[in-house]
């Protein structure tokens, strides 16, 4: 007799847990209920990372420690250590509600109430506490050949910066995007194409060895998005002339390190049914913002490959712009030309630096969770000979890198910071600045893409590239596309960005450019 209330406890307990993992299974069910990167499966997959977070990292740090049997026990240990948590909130929860039944006499003797009640409580409660939990970044630990990569791309992000900066007015794209869907076609070059690509994109790496770091890249952005509240969506893609002979071991090689779909079109028979295809494949990839990339008439008879990459990011500042600061303020175009601009403004503890020789102020604006950061470099302006023109002729690797780690080792402080809202969208048609850059037979019936095409039929016609940024006080929302088509033959330190300037969003970890730009005109 002694021993019936210590087994109904246990049987009560072994309920809970079983509760437990069902609720677990429920909550890994509505990954896949809802289509896939859409808005609330992103935000259903961000609170399972958010909630699981505090379980796993103290479990990581336990399986770093020693060797465990397999990933299959890692994910049973996680699986049954979330199940007792949600039984120990479950029991929690139900406790305050009976107590709560006792003094207000409601639901007596309703047991699905309490159930649904004690529920509804786990959830919130365990809600709570993911809010309450600050956002702290990724540990991210770059391999040789990431470095390498990350190198290479910068550097060939300031030398297409180079280029395009002598269009007029605001400036954006995505180096990061741009590099992607290049390193996808290097992939199948062969010989000189190879060596004109990898000398123009600035790849330091064997073809085996680059492929992979941008895989580890690609797994870094997704981390990412997972573990705090941003929106980081890369995705690539490839469609391919239906029944045309590409090479069995160039489709496996995108699809393993560049997570890419391999698709099959009928650009012969049924082009614009193709374009159609790819252009709500990209205007879903970046939630809307990227329209029309393939413009009519751009796939012919003669297409056979078209590679895609898009990259949408939508993140919040870490310390937000608050509405009622922003105020209409003179942004100075040039010196005796100003535009109406909605100025933010906010103080805070932020780094910020100047460069070696004052003609330059560097600024961090990190995004929730410090994954992210935008950084803007802004010509001082009181200096008549700092100009927008002097700091883009000074942008190179080496000086971005020295800038950049200055800023990196300055230590935060109270700063008032006043910045545009604005908005930006840019079209660019890259083919003949990367003509320029090197890559002249990449674009020529003298191209080799032996590696994707063993008849050798195979050369570029076209790299296009949309992008678009917005930001505001909330945060920053930015998104872009590049597609290859491929043929048969005051009181405190203060910060005004009231004139032009270079901003740059960086994913601290890996230090990839993601983005890269210049506002000249807030309002265009």
């Amino acid at each position: 007799m002694q021993n019936k209330p210590a087994l109904h406890g246990l049987r009560r307990w072994m309920l809970l847990i079983l509760g437990g993992c069902l609720f677990e299974l429920f909550l890994f069910g509505l990954c896949f209920v809802f289509p896939r990167d859409s808005s609330p499966a992103l935000e259903v997959k961000y609170y399972l990372y958010q909630i699981h977070s505090p379980l796993l990292r103290v479990l990581i740090k336990c399986w770093d420690s020693g060797e465990w049997p397999s990933v299959v026990f890692r994910l049973l240990s996680l699986f049954l250590s979330m199940a007792v948590l949600w039984a120990i909130l479950f029991k929690l929860a139900l406790a305050l509600w009976t107590s709560l039944q006792a003094r207000i006499q409601l639901f007596k003797h309703k047991l699905i109430v309490r159930w649904s009640l004690g529920l509804v409580g786990a959830i919130v409660v365990a809600l709570v506490v993911v809010k309450a939990l600050p956002a702290t970044p990724i540990r991210f630990r770059a391999s040789p050949e990431v470095k390498s990569a990350v190198e290479g791309n910068t550097a060939f992000a300031l030398d297409l910066y180079q280029k395009l900066k002598e269009q007029p007015g605001n400036l954006f794209f995505s180096p990061y995007g741009i590099s992607s869907a290049l390193a996808m076609t290097w992939a199948g070059a062969r010989n000189q194409t190879e060596i004109e690509m990898a000398r123009t994109l600035h790849f330091n790496l064997p073809q085996e060895k680059l492929d992979a770091a941008f895989g580890a890249l690609s797994t870094r952005m997704n981390q990412v998005q997972h573990w705090n509240h941003v929106t980081l969506t890369t995705a690539n893609a490839l469609w391919c002339q239906r029944d045309y002979p590409f090479a069995e071991s160039f489709l496996n090689l995108v699809r393993t390190d560049y997570d890419a779909d391999a698709r099959q079109a009928d650009f012969k028979n049924a082009a614009q049914a193709a374009r159609g295809e790819i252009n709500d494949w990209v205007l879903s990839k970046t939630k809307g913002n990227i329209k029309g990339i393939i413009a009519p008439g751009q796939i012919t008879p003669e297409t056979r490959l078209i590679l895609c990459n898009a990259i949408y990011f939508k993140g919040k500042w870490q310390t937000q712009f608050e509405a009622k600061y922003t105020k209409p303020a003179p942004f100075y175009i040039e010196t005796n030309q100003t535009v109406t601009v909605p100025m933010m403004r906010q103080e805070d503890a932020f780094k910020m630096a100047r460069s070696d020789d004052d003609s330059l102020e560097m600024l961090e604006l990190p995004y929730q969770g410090a994954d992210l950061s935008m950084i803007i470099l802004l010509p001082m302006a009181d200096l008549e000979r700092s100009t927008l023109s002097d700091l883009e002729q000074k942008l190179s690797p080496e000086n971005l890198h020295s800038w950049l780690e200055k800023l990196d080792q300055a230590a935060s402080e109270e700063t008032s910071v006043d910045l545009p809202r604005f908005e930006t969208t840019e079209s660019l048609d890259l083919t003949n600045d990367l003509m320029a850059l090197g890559m002249a037979s990449t674009f020529s019936s003298n191209a080799d893409f032996s590696g994707m095409d063993p008849k050798t039929n195979l050369f570029i016609t076209d790299v296009l590239h949309k992008a678009f940024l917005k930001v505001d006080e909330a945060g920053t929302e930015a998104s872009a596309a590049a597609s290859i088509r491929a043929s048969a033959l005051m009181e405190h330190p203060s910060f005004i960005a009231n004139h032009p300037f270079i901003f740059l969003i960086r994913d601290n970890g890996s230090g990839s450019i993601l983005f890269l730009g210049r506002v000249v005109d807030p309002t265009k």
